[in-house]
C-alpha cells in the first residue's frame, strides 16, 4: 500500500472517529440536559410517610389518614419540611415546571398534615385550628423559598396566582384534610409522574358519586368548581369553560354521549353538592 493510500485511510479513520466522538458528546449533552430538567427534589421521606399512613378507599376515590401514625413519625415529617425549606429561589427556578409544581403540591400537603398535628387529636375539623376569628390557611408557618408562608400563600400566590402553571387539576391534588376534599394521594407527587398523577386524582374525584353526580337533568358537582370556576376557563388543553372541563371527564362522571353533548353545549344545568369539613382520619394501622 502506498504512503498516499495509507494517509487517506488514516485520515478517513480519524474523520469517522471524530464524528463518533462528536455524536457521542451531543448525545451525552442531550441526556444531561434532560436529566437536569427533571432534577427531582428528593421526596422519598414524604413518600414513605404517605405510603405508611394514608389508605386509599372506595377504589381510590377517597382516602383516610392515620394521624396517630403521622404523629409517631413527626421527626420524619419535620426532617422533610426542613429539607424543603432549604431550597432557594434560584434553585427552584432552575427546575422544570412539572418539578416545581410537584414540589409546591407536596409542601402544601405536608404542611397541612403538620398543621393538623399541632392540635390533634383535639379537633374535629381543620377549621377548628383557626378558631372563630382566624383561618388555618392564613397562618404563616411554612418556610418556603426564603420566607415564612401560609397555605393560602402557597396555593393562591405561588401556584394559582403565578399564572405560570395554568393547571386546574391542582384542585384535586392539594389537600385540605377534610372529607369533602379530594383524596390525599398515598404517593408523593414528582415531576416525572406529575401529569399521570394529576389525571389520576382528577378522574377518581369526579367518579365519586358522593361529591359529583348526575341527578335528574342537573349535574351536581363539588363546590370546588364554584369557588375556583375561573381556573377552569383558562384554555387548559383547549377547554375554555367549566362545562368543557367536566366534559373531558364524562366517563368518570358516568355521562353517556348525549348527556356529554348537552353538557358541552351548555344545555345541562350545573348544581353544587355540600362540602364536608370533618377531618379525614383513621386511628388504626393502615398496613
Amino acid at each position: 500500500m502506498s504512503v498516499f493510500n495509507s494517509t487517506r485511510l488514516n485520515s478517513k479513520s480519524l474523520f469517522l472517529s471524530s464524528g463518533l466522538i462528536v455524536k457521542t458528546a451531543v448525545a451525552i449533552s442531550i441526556l444531561l440536559a434532560s436529566m437536569a430538567s427533571y432534577a427531582d427534589f428528593n421526596h422519598s421521606t414524604w413518600d414513605s410517610l404517605l405510603n405508611k399512613n394514608v389508605t386509599m378507599t372506595n377504589g381510590g376515590k377517597a382516602s383516610v389518614v392515620n394521624y396517630n401514625g403521622m404523629k409517631a413519625d413527626q421527626s420524619k415529617l419535620d426532617s422533610y419540611m426542613a429539607a424543603t425549606s432549604k431550597v432557594s429561589q434560584s434553585e427552584f427556578n432552575g427546575w422544570s415546571k412539572d418539578e416545581q409544581l410537584a414540589f409546591l403540591i407536596n409542601v402544601y400537603n405536608a404542611g397541612t398534615v403538620e398543621l393538623v398535628l399541632t392540635k390533634y387529636p383535639n379537633i374535629k375539623s381543620i377549621k377548628d385550628i383557626g378558631g372563630i376569628f382566624g383561618s388555618p390557611w392564613k397562618q404563616d408557618f411554612v418556610t418556603l423559598l426564603g420566607k415564612k408562608r401560609s397555605l393560602d400563600d402557597i396555593e393562591h400566590n405561588l401556584i394559582r396566582g403565578s399564572k405560570r402553571y395554568n393547571e386546574p387539576r391542582i384542585h384535586f391534588a392539594v389537600n385540605c384534610a377534610s372529607s369533602g376534599c379530594p383524596a390525599l394521594l398515598n404517593d408523593a407527587f414528582t415531576g416525572r409522574k406529575l401529569d399521570k398523577q394529576l389525571e389520576q386524582v382528577t378522574s377518581k374525584f369526579l367518579a365519586d358519586s358522593s361529591r359529583n353526580r348526575l341527578k335528574g337533568n342537573t349535574l351536581e358537582v363539588s363546590p370546588i368548581f364554584k369557588w375556583y370556576k375561573e381556573d377552569f376557563e383558562t384554555n387548559w388543553r383547549g377547554t375554555n369553560d367549566l362545562e368543557g372541563f367536566l366534559a373531558r371527564y364524562s366517563s368518570s362522571l358516568g355521562l353517556n354521549k348525549s348527556q356529554t353533548a348537552e353538557l358541552k353545549a351548555g344545555k345541562m344545568k350545573i348544581g353544587y353538592t355540600n362540602y364536608n369539613w370533618s377531618l379525614i382520619r383513621n386511628n388504626g394501622n393502615n398496613k
